[in-house]
């Protein structure tokens, strides 16, 4: 060969696609292709496929394997006369090594692609049922499956069918083989086939019409008893015969395996019996089946052995299926099983899963299954187990926007492709998008991507799944404002039936003023409606994940109309993207934050992820300089003190609000795992909030009532759980005041001024006003509600020194000051360290008073009737247990023990295990005890508005309390099981610690 010649057809290989030109050249010049290799025609075909390599390759290999030179001179000449064969031929050569491999193994099977009559395009059942009877025993049918598939193959390729055309043939070759299956195994055991009549039923893609080359095919199977046998023995023939037709197809032979039959979606999955009787599989369904598997039923359908038991078992279940759509949390169990499927993939895998990845095949499956289910009780036209056929009936019948519809279709269609075409080179079951780029060309190549196959493969496939992703759950919500709002002449539109049965569906209790809401907030022409029409098919989704959807769209709402003429509102919750999600988790959620916002709705602001705000609490020193600059511009101490409670107000929503996106999580981001981590937070937010507002409040008074100078020095001492920087939503200040005479101040004079401060103090921060008020509990001074409200410092220590009892140490080790006289605070925490932490502990007279008022404590302040196992505070293992355990521990070592002379009791727990005082494993229960009966009481004030410490009694409450510690909808008797077990451990570690040796 010249040089000239061999650069001229090196250059043509390369343009006709090929990547080994070198390789090729040699195959070409090659004694199988002598008499075609200048044939232009041959090289033009070769180029058309996904794989000139492979497919001249294949071609070779398939010739060599011909038997004899008659053989092989007929492959040529057919393959250049022939223009159908040829293309067919190569175009499976191009895609399919694993089928090139069958075509290697059997020579003479490529004359299944040289008919091309009308009846050849589309065949069905019984046209594979033909070519699958001379199968006779494992081996014979794999060889005529492939042969079957062959033809399959080659009509997809070539783009003689589509996607969904080349799914419904794989399907109806699957209810051929698995009838073939059924009939070698019959034939196998006539004794068992007497006994018995026996069905199978089609499930998943096979049942739905949609089948991939290689899936697991899904059945159920159905028996009962021929006439004259036991129901018992039909049973075990039935299931004898069943699971032969199992290995038939699913074991690996010489010739491979054809794709194995899975049985597990039957009732107990692999824990029951392979097969029932129709009344048996009818009692399961009513009694114990789950969301999922009426979901799973959709798709049923006879396809093999008794046609009559069948038909039977469909018409017996399919009424039973339109009625799951009524079942409690419905909606959300099927969003939870989604989620459940992608939490299931591997993180090395999520990003290249074409089918349950996100923006993936299955997301378009659930949501079209979705709607099925909850349209389909009334209207019979959208009961299609075939995707695309459902969604087009769901469209047609305005269950689904005509454009969603569309796009979504073309996305499914795209995946669908790509998704046949990988399991097609190797007939191999993966859903994962190959990585080396010469699988990716070859892919983008049988997709018709031929400028740059790879890149815009990866383009398109990230371009459809960017389509699913945004379109999958709007698809659920959007017609319902469709449903309100003036459509475009003849576009269909959901009835007010088919949108009460959505909303329903949805958790809304009263869908008729949810509707109403949607149509306030929707309708008309303005740009205001047609930015809530963009935000409310997603808001509506994150509603219906609450406990209470018709609270958060009535709270969005009231939102709307409140700041619906600012011109940053809509902007915030369109461009800002967390803003919008934020907003709708904290209207959801309970009552306290959507009251907290309603008094100043500007503080939605607070929800973006800009700089205007921000979920992430103010240091104290941030907020007393704000309120204190507040106060100081105000006329009077009215004046200032309300400017203290509105800042309060404000961010007490920021810190509720910051905890409910923390403990719900968002699309961007998880729950926070860590427990503890939010409670800290919340009570150091609350105090410090708490403290600032005192010492603003504090400031104003003075200086409206003396000016500068107060005529005593002052101090508020926190206790309780605001010293221990713990309080919660609902808590009172718990505090003790402090007092000293300036230098030459008459005592009475000063005592005088202390008081009065106290009592405008107590006067201005509980006025009926937008704010909520800040109550101060001064019970814990001494002599309680009979001693004075306000001592000087000489009077404390006084009264310590002679009167003081064991309970008010132990009160004594949460005082901490928080506003007023620094000076005067420092010394007062002075006075108390040898009360609090006594020189050589607690004798063990002051050990056993301590418990005997602990024990007092329990049995006398239970609220009549309440269930103490569930009392966050005084039951078994909750608050009090676990703070006076500590407490004991601090009274008793923290003379000795320096991290034990701490306020908070997360921090004094941690210390007493480092000194070695209990177990690691002890500390760990009794703060896991500590931190969820926290959780639960600032849940409780989320959700009622009202301070509580038991769980609520009524269930959408209930269910709302668990939501927030992270229990989906349904579990709430999960979560009081958990608090139960949680604390009872506690209590057992208690015991021990507190009444026992321990400690």
């Amino acid at each position: 060969m010249t040089p000239g010649r061999r650069s001229s057809t090196f250059t043509r290989l390369l343009r006709h696609g090929f990547t080994d030109p070198s390789a090729a050249e040699r195959l070409l010049d090659g004694p199988e292709l002598t008499p075609v290799r200048n044939d232009p025609v041959l090289l033009e075909a070769l180029g058309a496929t996904a794989d000139p390599d492979l497919a001249l390759h294949g071609l070779v290999r398939l010739l060599e394997a011909q038997d004899g030179p008659t053989a092989h001179r007929e492959l040529l000449d057919t393959l250049i006369a022939a223009k159908p064969l040829r293309d067919r031929l190569l175009g499976v050569l191009g895609a399919s090594a694993a089928l090139t491999d069958h075509l290697a193994r059997h020579p003479s099977d490529w004359h299944a692609l040289v008919t091309y009559e009308p009846r050849d395009l589309h065949p069905g059942v019984e046209e594979f049922e033909r070519g699958l009877a001379g199968a006779t025993d494992p081996v014979s049918l794999r060889v005529a499956y492939r042969r079957c598939l062959l033809s399959i193959a080659a009509r997809d390729v070539c783009g003689t069918t589509d996607v969904a055309e080349t799914a419904a043939e794989l399907a109806d070759l699957a209810t051929a083989t698995l009838r073939a299956a059924l009939a070698i195994a019959q034939a196998n055991a006539p004794g068992d086939a007497a006994a018995c009549r026996l069905a199978v039923i089609a499930m998943g893609k096979c049942g739905g019409h949609e089948l991939n080359y290689v899936s697991d095919v899904d059945v159920i199977f159905v028996a009962e008893a021929a006439d004259g046998t036991t129901e018992a023995k039909a049973l075990t023939s039935a299931t004898r015969l069943a699971s032969h037709l199992m290995r038939i197809c699913s074991e690996t032979t010489v010739e491979g395996s054809i794709w194995p039959v899975d049985a597990n979606l039957r009732p107990e999955g692999r824990n029951g019996p392979l097969v029932r009787t129709l009344s048996s599989h009818l009692a399961y369904y009513q009694r114990w089946a789950k969301t999922w598997e009426f979901q799973a039923l959709l798709k049923a359908r006879p396809v093999a052995g008794d046609a009559d038991l069948g038909q039977a078992y469909v018409d017996a279940l399919e009424p039973l299926v339109w009625k799951a759509a009524e079942r409690e949390n419905f909606v959300a169990d099927v969003q939870k099983m989604r989620r459940r499927v992608v939490e299931n993939i591997p993180a090395s895998e999520i990003e290249r899963e074409l089918k349950l990845g996100p923006g993936g095949l299955r997301d378009v499956e659930f949501a079209v299954q979705l709607l099925q289910l909850v349209h389909g009780r009334t209207d019979r036209s959208l009961r299609s187990g075939t995707t695309l056929d459902a969604l087009q009936a769901l469209a047609a019948g305005g269950y689904v926007g005509r454009e969603d519809a569309a796009r979504l279709d073309e996305a499914y269609r795209f995946l669908r492709s790509m998704e046949h075409r990988i399991q097609l080179y190797r007939l191999r079951r993966t859903h994962l998008v190959p990585v080396a780029e010469e699988d990716q060309r070859r892919l983008g190549r049988s997709l018709g991507l031929r400028t740059d196959p790879a890149t815009e493969l990866i383009r398109e496939w990230k371009r459809h799944t960017g389509v699913v992703r945004r379109l999958h759950e709007k698809l659920f919500y959007r017609p319902l404002l469709d449903a309100v709002a003036q459509l475009a002449p003849g576009e269909a539109r959901l009835s007010p039936e088919a949108a009460r049965e959505r909303l329903v569906a949805l958790g809304y209790a009263d869908p008729a003023a949810a509707l109403r809401h949607l149509e306030a907030l929707a309708s008309g022409v303005t740009r205001k409606a047609a930015i809530q029409r963009t935000l409310l098919p997603v808001l509506l989704g994150w509603f219906a994940d609450s406990a209470d959807p018709d609270a958060g769209l009535l709270n969005f709402r009231k939102v709307s109309d409140a700041l619906g003429k600012t011109p940053w509102y809509l902007r915030l919750l369109r461009d800002e993207g967390a803003a919008a999600e934020n907003l709708a988790r904290v209207l959801s959620a309970g009552r306290l934050a959507p009251d907290l916002l309603m008094r100043a709705p500007e503080a939605v602001a607070l929800l973006g992820d800009g700089d205007g705000g921000g979920l992430d609490p103010r240091g104290r020193a941030h907020l007393e300089q704000e309120i204190l600059a507040g106060v100081g511009r105000a006329e009077n101490a009215e004046q200032g003190v309300t400017a203290a409670r509105g800042v309060r107000r404000r961010e007490l929503f920021r810190t509720a609000a910051a905890d409910i996106v923390g403990s719900y999580g968002t699309e961007t981001s998880p729950a926070e795992a860590d427990q503890g981590a939010l409670v800290d937070r919340v009570g150091a937010a609350v105090s410090d909030l708490t403290a600032a507002t005192l010492a603003g409040t504090l400031r104003a008074v003075v200086r409206d009532g003396w000016g500068d100078t107060l005529p005593t020095r002052f101090a508020i001492i926190g206790m309780g759980r605001f010293g221990g920087h713990e309080l919660g939503y609902g808590s009172d200040a718990d505090v003790v005041f402090v007092h000293e005479p300036q230098d030459g101040v008459d005592e009475h004079e000063a005592a005088a001024a202390a008081n009065k401060v106290v009592a405008e103090m107590r006067r201005l921060l509980q006025l009926p006003s937008a704010d909520p008020p800040l109550l101060i509990d001064a019970d814990l001074r001494p002599e309680g509600k009979s001693g004075p409200l306000v001592r000087t410092l000489k009077s404390y220590e006084a009264y310590y020194r002679r009167w003081s009892l064991v309970w008010e140490s132990q009160a004594l080790l949460r005082a901490e000051p928080v506003a007023g006289d620094e000076d005067l605070g420092r010394r007062f925490t002075e006075l108390i360290a040898p009360l609090r932490y006594p020189r050589r502990g607690l004798d063990e007279d002051a050990v056993r008073e301590i418990r005997r008022l602990k024990a007092r404590m329990e049995s006398e302040r239970l609220p009549r009737g309440a269930d103490p196992k569930l009392h966050t505070k005084l039951g078994p293992g909750g608050l009090s247990d676990v703070e006076w355990t500590v407490q004991l521990f601090q009274l008793r070592h923290g003379w000795e023990q320096p991290g034990l002379r701490t306020t908070r009791t997360r921090e004094a727990l941690a210390a007493a295990r480092e000194a070695g005082l209990l177990s690691a494993e002890e500390a760990e229960i009794l703060d896991e005890a500590w931190v969820l009966a926290t959780r639960v009481r600032n849940a409780v004030m989320l959700v009622r508005g009202r301070a509580g410490d038991t769980f609520p009694t009524e269930p959408r409450e209930l269910s709302a309390v668990g939501r927030y510690l992270g229990y989906g909808a349904g579990h709430a008797g999960d979560m009081l099981d958990a608090y139960r077990r949680t604390t009872r451990r506690a209590r057992t570690v208690v015991e021990e610690l507190f009444y026992g040796n321990g400690g």
